[in-house]
């Protein structure tokens, strides 16, 4: 289970956040990242133990967790990159943007972090310093929280968008590759969600490299 240890180790700098994001997989959509903060470590036992890698945990507790870490002293900022920049410059590139974005909203409510902590392997170019943890989201408490904010958030969003597009099954697949969203492309085509730059819409356009 995700621990404050690596919180922990630069705490004495000033805020430590964890970043995460979720979406890069799916064809459509906005990719979603989310920053996660308690200050002075301090977290709710009974929450801390319910906090784990998003992708750990059911959907039903997700949505059990999510409103609780919002409710917790815990600071959030939330970010997104459309489709569109997807195309533009690269999911990679997007989901940093997301995450820039999550980390500005944090310091418009006055909160500057010191140190970034974020899921994977590879880092952005910020002005604070930052730390890559492979595997964040089952080590870290707020990577781990920041996986449950976005995520959640984003199936949210793909849920609103489902009501506009229900032929495509959003609401249930979040816009991965599912057969219902495959015989959907082929039947309905592309939507202004889609990720042109992913293979698989690119075929349905008729575009080839």
């Amino acid at each position: 289970m995700p621990d404050l240890s690596y919180e922990a180790t630069c705490s004495s700098k000033g805020l430590v956040f964890g970043f995460d994001e979720a979406g890069r997989g799916p064809w459509c959509g906005p990719v979603v990242a989310a920053c996660v903060c308690w200050p002075n470590l301090h977290i709710p036992e009974d929450l801390a133990k319910q906090i784990n890698d998003s992708k750990k945990l059911t959907a039903t507790k997700r949505e059990k967790v999510f409103p609780l870490i919002m409710a917790s002293k815990a600071i959030v900022g939330i970010g997104q990159a459309s489709a569109t920049e997807i195309d533009e410059i690269n999911i990679l590139q997007a989901s940093f943007l997301a995450m820039y974005r999550a980390l500005m909203q944090v310091r418009e409510k006055g909160f500057f972090p010191a140190v970034a902590l974020i899921d994977g392997n590879r880092l952005p170019k910020w002005d604070i310093p930052c730390q890559a943890i492979i595997g964040g989201d089952g080590q870290s408490l707020s990577i781990a929280a920041a996986s449950i904010i976005a995520k959640v958030t984003r199936d949210h969003i793909m849920q609103a968008l489902a009501l506009e597009y229900p032929q495509y099954g959003w609401d249930k697949n979040a816009g991965y590759g599912t057969a219902l969203h495959i015989q959907a492309l082929e039947k309905y085509g592309v939507t202004p969600h889609h990720r042109k730059s992913y293979a698989p819409v690119k075929r349905a356009l008729g575009l080839t490299d």
